[in-house]
């Protein structure tokens, strides 16, 4: 006897369903094709369809509740939280930097879906300087990546001179459990350990890989405000 094979398809919505149709397709050089229907106990069952519309309108009831005790004070409605207002909430409760990089709200609480972070690395090629980075956090993060900015211009293979930023967190890398912690530790550790393997500035990467003396002394002129080749860059020391 050869192989059956099945195919199942509901009828109906989900939330309505109640049969199923199977079909069998036989073995050898005969094929049985039948149809029938089976009947969910579970889904015919009125207590449960009660259930979930009471347990529905509860939802509804306490979430108005809810509303109407945040607007009790006479002032204008309360703006209800995005999910990813609410993440960000949490990521921002949970920070745990290093004394330098420092986060700022300039538009204030109404809005911190958009910040800066500054950070002045403490070693490597770039200490001593200080960088600037906005923030803008989409209305679906975490399931999409915060767009980071470098406003300050600066002379780095990871970061060209519009200010985009090559981390891969920020790109193919991200995932929904990642926070802005970690996106401000990665910006931190570009400019302890800038990689000329996966760059923005290649002009930068090339001296970098070839002559990192020569990157170095770049790296001081344009910190301390002056051309490099024919770019100016301003004092950020």
């Amino acid at each position: 006897m050869g192989k059956i094979k099945l195919k199942i398809r509901l009828l109906g919505a989900a939330s309505e369903c109640r049969a199923v149709s199977v079909s069998v397709c036989g073995a050898s050089h005969i094929n049985y094709l039948f149809q029938f229907s089976l009947f969910f106990v579970l889904f015919s069952s009125p207590s449960l369809h009660f259930s979930q519309r009471t347990m529905i309108k509860l939802f509804k009831v306490k979430e108005k509740q809810r509303e109407q005790a945040e607007n009790a004070s006479g002032g204008p409605p309360v703006k209800k939280q995005s999910a990813g207002e609410l993440r960000l909430h949490k990521d921002i409760s949970e920070l745990n930097l290093p004394k330098s990089c420092v986060i700022q709200f300039p538009n204030g609480k109404d809005d911190l879906m958009n910040f800066e972070v500054s950070i002045r690395p403490d070693e490597g090629y770039y200490v001593g300087g200080t960088f600037l980075f906005t923030f803008q956090v989409s209305p679906i993060y975490p399931h999409e990546a915060p767009k980071v900015k470098c406003k300050t211009k600066v002379y780095h293979p990871n970061i060209d001179l519009e200010g985009n930023v090559c981390l891969n967190i920020l790109r193919e890398d991200w995932k929904p459990v990642l926070s802005i912690n970690t996106v401000i530790y990665g910006l931190y550790h570009l400019f302890t350990e800038p990689n000329y393997e996966d760059p923005l500035n290649h002009d930068a990467a090339a001296v970098l890989r070839e002559n990192p003396k020569l990157f170095e002394s770049h790296v001081k002129r344009a910190m301390a405000g002056g051309y490099v080749g024919q770019t100016y860059f301003t004092r950020c020391m």
